[in-house]
Parts: C-alpha cells; structure tokens; sequence
C-alpha cells in the first residue's frame, strides 16, 4: 500500500537521539597503591634501613661476673629508585568549546581520566616483577615492583623448582624468574604465611589475580549453608571467600586486577609504602598554537620496608 503521508524515513531535520552521558565500566581499583603508607623521597634513589632482634637463647648469667661484648650487627640498608609515569592531554580549543554529549569541558573530562589511567599505571608498577633500574640518558629509572622484592620468604610450587627471586643486591632489585608454572593450593599458601610470621610479619591482606582467586575459594571450608527466609529453610552456596582465617591470623583477600597469574603476594600493610619524589601533579605547558595541552607526572619509588614482613606463592598460574 503506498504511503502518502510524511515520516520519519522521508522527513528532514530529525533531531538524533543521544544520550548525553559516557558509560565507562574501566575498573579503578588499585589496592596495593590504596593500602601504602605514604612518604617522600628527595632523591631518585630512595633508601631505609632494616633491622633485626637475636635470635632468642637460653640466657642464664653466673652471679658477680665480668660482661663480655659482642660485635653488634649493623643495620641493613636497602634502596629503591623512583620511577617517573605520565599522561598527556592536547586538546584544540574548539572542540573544548563545541557542544558535547556527555561532558561540557573536553579538557576536564580527559584530564579526569588521564588521572585515573596514572593511578593504575603506578598500580601495575608497583604489584608486579619489575626490576629496579637506575637508567640512563636514553632510558628511563624504574621502581622494583613488590613481587620482586620477596625474596625470603617465597615459596615455589612443585613445577616451579626452577624459579627464582634474587631480590636486593648491590643496590637493585633483579626480576624473578618463573620456572614451570604449578597450581596455586592451600599448603603453600599456609606455608608463605608462616615464613612472613615466623620472621614478625603480619600478612593481614592476600593479593591475587582473579585466576588465583577461583582457585583459592575452592579450598577447604567453603560449603553451603542454609538460612531462615520467612520462616522456610533455604539453602545458599558460599561458592566464594574474601577472608581467610588461618593459624597466623585472619588475612584479607583482594582481587588485584594489575597482578600476574605467576604470583600470590601475602602483604603486611605496615611494612609498604610509597615514596613521593614528586606527587600526581597536573601542569598546563606553554601555548604553541590554538590548543590546550597539559602533564600529568608523578614521580615515586614503591619502599618495602622490610621484605621479610611478607610473603609470596611463586610459580603459579598454571
């Protein structure tokens, strides 16, 4: 049947339809970044000392005796250097000023997200097997990421034998080497947190990639339950945990989403921090035709405070 009357498929001048908000579901979290301590660093390579108490002994003294000293031991120094990350952001002064779809300012809301990209950098930095490096003219200085700095207290899977974690010497921190990738189980987690204990460490968060996580809320103790739902039975299924209760205390579970399958991390949040050199700041740079340009930078160093606080699974991911 023809169609005389005027529609939409002949008409002119529709207005479109647009929803005049940006759905952006990027994740924001950074963990380990929001759990540091925070400090400043006032050279590119940070440093702090670590030290330990004797070994405990039997100690029984014969009455009216001279004293004898002992050579004491000095500290232990240990460094990092500070990495510089950053963001750009180079937008024409017209399309600052058009009008938009879910955003007023083309600037602000890039600037908005070049700050929330910086901070997962840095997250991505600090969680991982990064080496330290002092760099170069033509290279840039890294910060060794906390997987690398667990040297001590690491503990391999049965197919990672081969895997190592050199840690610090000489004043850098060496990437660790994987191995044969092993599944991630409950006894070598167990084991990783009595290494931290054992050495005073209170590893009371656990961080882990979501590979590592399916497989640690498999372990033992995680069963159904039933409820009282209006006065009937039902049953739940806790497929899932986010606290695990071991005999070393209770230990907080956390996706990580910036971590590698390779490794389970057990942090002492007392023992980690970050050291600011130069904190996130955003610089507006000069003019040099008709746009607006900015820097994002942060310049920072992760501070293990001391390593023997935490511990790792390492060689997992299989």
């Amino acid at each position: 049947m023809a169609v005389s009357a005027t529609n939409s498929y002949t008409g002119a001048g529709i207005a479109e339809s647009f929803e005049d908000v940006i759905y952006d579901i990027s994740p924001e979290e950074t963990p380990l970044l929001s759990m540091a301590k925070k400090t400043s660093a006032g050279q590119t390579y940070h440093q702090w000392q670590t030290d330990a108490l004797a070994a405990a002994a039997s100690n029984a003294q014969i009455e009216g005796d001279d004293a004898s000293y002992a050579t004491l031991a000095a500290t232990t120094v240990l460094g990092n250097y500070t990495q510089i990350s950053r963001k750009t952001v180079n937008i024409s002064n017209t399309y600052d000023v058009v009008k938009k779809y879910g955003r007023k300012s083309e600037v602000a809301y890039q600037l908005m997200k070049a700050g929330k990209e910086l901070k997962r950098d840095m997250e991505f930095a600090l969680v991982r097997n990064q080496a330290s490096s002092a760099g170069g003219a033509g290279t840039a200085r890294t910060s060794a990421g906390l997987e690398s700095w667990i040297a001590g207290n690491s503990v391999k899977t049965t197919a990672a034998s081969t895997a190592t974690t050199p840690g610090f010497a000489a004043g850098v921190v060496a990437a660790p080497t994987d191995g044969t990738a092993g599944t991630f189980i409950e006894a070598d987690l167990k084991s990783a947190l009595e290494l931290a204990w054992l050495d005073g460490g209170e590893p009371t968060t656990i961080l882990m990639s979501s590979a590592n996580k399916k497989l640690f809320s498999a372990f033992a103790g995680i069963a159904e339950k039933r409820h009282m739902v209006n006065g009937t039975s039902e049953a739940i299924i806790t497929a899932a945990a986010d606290v695990y209760v071991s005999d070393y205390g209770n230990h907080t579970v956390k996706l990580d989403r910036f971590m590698r399958d390779e490794a389970v991390l057990c942090v002492d949040p007392g023992y980690v921090s970050v050291a600011s050199l130069r904190p996130i700041t955003k610089e507006e740079l000069a003019k040099t035709g008709d746009s607006t340009k900015y820097l994002m930078t942060a310049e920072y160093a992760l501070v293990v405070n001391n390593p023997d606080a935490h511990a790792k699974v390492q060689g997992v991911g299989a």
